[in-house]
């Protein structure tokens, strides 16, 4: 028997919640060619693994890669983590589709989060099919694609906070239709972003229609105390179009959040959901400060109320939340970056919302913070390992590498799933992290040959040391990569070794 790559010696977790067994794994081409005892074989690159698990490439189901994911530091972020596949297009903004002007606006709104798109697709007109083109054997992990509504929406109505007329709904869903037959992975929506907000669950319904199974993909209306508003939504949404529902990012106590997963669940929703192990989050400074009456989908409106004194009696009512946001993202004023508001404020000689209305001004709203959330503390963890323990659960970082002072997710929440969460705190084991993590995303966003280590898959394999593996990066250092996972091989070929880059750019985008 001969073969491109043999990984010898190692355990293997093949994604179906069996427990760890001694085999080798043989590659052929993109594919994975046996598991088993291989003695014999020969092959082209032989890996040693003992002492270390085998496993199938984690997908990160909510990843902000979609600019930053040419970035070699972005992939090496990545696959130190085991991560193999991106799930991009989040929270309804993204790139594609459309026009010149609808590019222009998801890339200045959204730039704290997505990145600037550079180069890489151009001004615009942009397609699904032209910018998974773009990603197609360009970098070294693979890439999936969610049709991002607030996008859509911005194509055909603009700026405007009006319902949607059936002539607007019909134009998005040819939108909707196009995209998917250009390989997007499902729908997502933003309904805290612009212009994603405005949007009615009869007209997010009527957009689910033609997904045939793949996910409806939701950062909701509300989370936290209130997720039960948001996830009423979702229920709506779910009812109305028969789709199947993934929420992104589910944060907030757990005895609150639990017990309406599994009446969605109990009323024959098809739910999952994604989270990350922290008790931060990290996003644009606008959507966190600004009240409903600032019309964030027009910057030049937003802008101009935001230097009046329009909002002088908003202000004030912030108070508590100033020290709890730190800046993440300041082009401009990047010697804030890394310090609380109420710090960079002191600095600065000013009072932290004369700060932040400079942050926003002065940046054009392109400021990004991370945030700490009321719950931080032992309650809030302990909500984190109750809710990661959910069988719905599926792994995701909300990763978001813009800016000098990023949030620490997008280097270590995949590494502290495995360190933390299952060696050290037992909440998973090592057979259900690779469900979590990879077999169970794969089957949700539709990428029937990724997620198992088994005869004729994608091979997408990561080998890790799970008496090492785990997260460096802090609040403090968020861009320390993780340890532990030295050997990862996508689509066959070896992007990691030693932990370090080979250079290879395999990574396919993926169609469902």
């Amino acid at each position: 028997m001969s073969f491109d790559v043999v990984i010898s010696g190692g355990r293997v977790l093949d994604g179906t919640g069996a427990p760890p067994y001694r085999a080798d794994v043989a590659i052929a081409g993109d594919r994975v060619a046996a598991v088993g005892r291989l003695d014999g074989a020969t092959a082209g690159s032989v890996i040693d693994a003992t002492g270390r698990f085998v496993a199938p490439g984690f997908v990160d189901c909510h990843a902000h890669g979609d600019a930053v994911v040419f970035d070699p530091g972005v992939q090496l972020a990545a696959l130190r983590q085991g991560v193999t596949t991106f799930v991009l297009g989040q929270d309804g903004l993204s790139f594609a589709p459309g026009s010149a002007a609808t590019v222009a606006y998801a890339s200045r709104y959204f730039a704290a989060v997505n990145g600037e798109p550079g180069s890489a697709f151009g001004p615009g007109p942009l397609s699904v099919a032209e910018l998974l083109g773009a990603y197609d054997r360009a970098v070294a992990l693979n890439t999936a694609y969610l049709l991002p509504h607030g996008t859509i929406r911005y194509d055909v109505m603009g700026p405007s906070a009006e319902p949607a007329s059936p002539g607007d709904l019909a134009a998005m869903l040819r939108h909707v239709e196009r995209g998917l037959s250009e390989g997007a992975a499902g729908l997502s929506s933003g309904l805290e972003y612009l212009p994603g907000g405005y949007a009615s669950a009869e007209e997010l319904a009527a957009l689910c229609a033609p997904l045939g199974g793949l996910p409806y993909v939701t950062h909701m209306r509300a989370y936290g105390e209130r997720a039960g508003v948001g996830m009423a939504e979702v229920v709506d949404i779910a009812g109305r179009s028969g789709a199947a529902v993934h929420v992104s990012h589910l944060h907030g106590p757990a005895d609150v959040l639990l017990p309406l997963v599994d009446e969605a669940l109990g009323k024959g929703v098809d739910l999952t959901f994604d989270t990350y192990p922290y008790l931060r989050g990290n996003t644009i400074l606008a959507m966190i400060v600004l009240p409903p009456s600032v019309p964030g989908a027009e910057p030049a409106r937003a802008l101009e109320m935001i230097g009046s004194d329009a909002l002088d009696d908003w202000w004030p009512t912030l108070a508590t939340t100033w020290p709890r946001l730190t800046v993440s993202h300041a082009p401009g004023l990047e010697w804030a970056e890394g310090l609380t508001i109420v710090a960079a404020a002191g600095r600065a000689g000013v009072e932290p919302a004369e700060f932040c209305r400079r942050l926003l001004t002065e940046t054009n709203l392109e400021a990004g913070v991370v945030s700490a959330r009321p719950d931080e503390g032992p309650p809030g963890e302990e909500s984190v390992r109750r809710v990661l323990r959910h069988p719905s659960q599926t792994g995701g970082s909300d990763a978001i590498y813009v800016g000098g002072h990023p949030h620490p997710r997008g280097f270590g929440a995949f590494a502290r799933f495995l360190g933390r969460h299952v060696r050290e705190l037992g909440d998973w084991t090592w057979e259900q992290a690779a469900t979590h993590l990879s077999s169970h995303p794969a089957r949700r966003f539709g990428l029937t040959d990724r997620g198992l280590l088994r005869r004729g898959f994608a091979a997408d394999v990561v080998v890790f040391d799970p008496a090492v593996v785990g997260d460096l990066a802090t609040y403090q250092e968020p861009r320390r990569l993780a340890e532990g996972v030295d050997d990862v091989l996508v689509s066959g070929v070896r992007v990691l070794a030693g932990g370090e880059l080979t250079g290879a750019t395999p990574g396919r985008a993926l169609r469902p």
